[in-house]
């Protein structure tokens, strides 16, 4: 996946297995067979190009790695023990993540409302989410695109 994630696009067998070759000695068959699973397990869909596949990802690396998070949350039987453990093992550095994180999804908190004349002429409030800004797109604000 990490191949097919880097890419960003449709991959051959042929060309994942000549960038891992530049790594290690690996046949065309194991690439074939790992990509193969990856479809059978819908991480992946492919389209026939000749006598080949094309293969793309089916989600960002961003998308999974959430899922993965989600599905170990879930099997805990007591969930806030979990995160609380699980955020006591963050570095600074993930912790300031996981803060910009919550501030995208909670939206501005005290952002003072901006006024814009209303047809009567008396001033009205318009949130900054009604404006089509960062809170609608979470990612336009950290200039990433999630992957």
């Amino acid at each position: 996946m990490t191949r097919v994630w880097k890419w960003n696009r449709p991959v051959t067998v042929r060309e994942v297995l000549e960038d891992l070759q530049q790594e290690r000695s690996i046949a065309y068959t194991t690439v074939m067979t790992v990509l193969d699973n990856l479809h059978q397990k819908g991480w992946v869909r492919r389209e026939a190009e000749g006598r080949a596949y094309r293969y793309e990802a089916v989600s960002t690396r961003a998308a999974y790695a959430a899922a993965l998070m989600n599905d170990a949350w879930a099997q805990s039987d007591n969930p806030a023990a979990a995160l609380v453990a699980f955020f006591g093992m963050m570095s600074d550095e993930q912790r300031r993540a996981l803060s910009d994180a919550v501030r995208m999804v909670q939206g501005p908190e005290t952002a003072e409302p901006a006024t814009t004349p209303s047809p009567s002429g008396a001033p009205s409030a318009q949130t900054e989410a009604g404006k089509g800004g960062a809170a609608e797109n979470p990612a336009s604000a950290t200039g990433h695109d999630g992957r």
